[in-house]
């Protein structure tokens, strides 16, 4: 299993960027990172916000964040209509749905008159 802390550590001093100013646009104390770094389960979302802030994508280290960036793509959609990714658009899945909730009305249909 793969120790997040560490893997998080590695990038914010590779980055540069002071652990004060890091702190503080995180709005978290030193002691904070410092436990954060020596966190192997820390979370998906601190690890993501502190991503935006150093300008590094950890999706190439961190295994874990690979399923939850195709699990967000897929739930989340964007202004524009379409889903994020490379998946299908709006109107894609909706017309997917509703010809299943047709095809289901119809075998409750058929269920019922037997």
């Amino acid at each position: 299993m793969q120790h997040k802390g560490e893997i998080l550590e590695k990038a914010v001093r590779e980055s540069g960027i002071p652990l004060t100013k890091l702190t503080k646009k995180l709005s978290r104390s030193r002691r904070w990172i410092y436990n954060a770094f020596e966190n192997p389960n820390l979370s998906i979302d601190y690890i993501l916000e502190i991503g935006k802030i150093i300008h590094h994508d950890f999706s190439e280290d961190i295994v874990e964040l690979k399923r939850y960036r195709n699990f967000a793509a897929i739930t989340n959609l964007e202004e524009s209509g379409s889903i994020t990714g490379d998946t299908q658009s709006v109107d894609y899945w909706k017309n997917k749905y509703l010809r299943m909730l047709e095809k289901y009305n119809e075998l409750l249909e058929s269920k019922i008159s037997k």
